[in-house]
């Protein structure tokens, strides 16, 4: 089964000042709930197409690490990346950026990919029951974090 969640927000910023902070794999502990720190792995440096990073994730007493790998690196435009655990990839998330008159109209969306028959393994992994009703919430999160650093 897939499932979609896309939320957009207007920030009062460049695509490029947005696309810079979202690209910047390492700064994302600033912005998501649920993701608190990331780093590039391999010969990985930076945002390009195939650069692979693992995101280090916490709920509450629950800590699991994801290993991604992006699949679009568009600057001032989009930045997409795979999530995988033990080689299966359960999830795509991305950042699609739109120049506005006040500066930027940023939609991150997640599409998910997990079968109905792991969700339960992976809700005892996470401690999430609810999947989608969480990704919408860190999603506002994220942004909201993002637009408060970027406007600062």
């Amino acid at each position: 089964m897939s499932n979609r969640i896309e939320i957009s927000r207007d920030i009062a910023a460049s695509p490029e000042e947005v696309y810079a902070a979202i690209a910047d794999v390492t700064r994302m502990g600033e912005w998501s709930i649920e993701c608190h720190t990331c780093e590039w792995t391999g010969d990985s440096t930076g945002p390009a197409v195939g650069a692979t990073f693992e995101g280090h994730n916490r709920a509450g007493d629950k800590e699991w690490t994801t290993q991604a790998t992006v699949t679009e690196a568009d600057p001032g435009k989009a930045f997409t990346f795979e999530c995988s655990m033990f080689d299966f990839h359960f999830s795509t998330w991305g950042y699609r950026i739109e120049e506005t008159d006040e500066g930027s109209r940023v939609t991150e969306w997640t599409e998910d990919f997990l079968p109905d028959e792991i969700r339960p393994a992976a809700a005892e992994l996470s401690g999430i029951d609810d999947r989608p009703a969480r990704n919408t919430e860190t999603i506002s999160g994220t942004l909201e974090r993002l637009a408060a650093a970027l406007e600062a």
